[in-house]
């Protein structure tokens, strides 16, 4: 009885874990990358840290823009240095602090050459709003087709 129970949960754990797969380094960066887009919205809606997302620069995750680099620096400068010593120590901005290191590590040194940019749109990092980027060999089709 015991031999079968314990082949049985073998059975089960071996099918469990081949359904799982490592993530990514793209999936990681996207995943990352919500996570900090909702808990940004958190802290721009919570009472006790509302005032403390007024000095926060305005940013839209955007991992396949080639500006998230140095807006992301930009925006860990802020959070890192943020005028308010109360601010600092709250717990979602100290978590906030650590998944946007977590992220710009991630793209930076982990991942550097395996994310794709499609864009190069920095102002679209500020407004969400994010206008393609046509290389030149589509831009030489887009006039031919004109």
């Amino acid at each position: 009885m015991r031999l079968g129970l314990a082949t049985l949960v073998c059975f089960f754990s071996s099918v469990w874990l081949t359904e799982c797969a490592p993530p990514t380094c793209y999936s990681r960066v996207l995943g990352l990358g919500k996570e900090v887009m909702t808990l940004l919205d958190k802290i721009h809606t919570y009472h006790r840290t509302k005032t403390c997302a007024e000095i926060l620069p305005t940013i839209f995750i955007d991992v396949h823009n080639s500006c998230i680099t140095t807006k992301l620096r930009d925006f860990l400068y802020v959070v890192l240095n943020h005028p308010n010593p109360y601010c600092r120590e709250r717990p979602r901005m100290v978590l906030l602090k650590r998944k946007i290191e977590s992220l710009y590590n991630i793209i930076t040194r982990i991942c550097w050459r395996d994310l794709v940019f499609f864009t190069d749109d920095c102002e679209g990092i500020d407004t969400g709003h994010s206008h393609p980027y046509y290389a030149e060999d589509r831009l030489q089709l887009l006039q031919e087709e004109r």
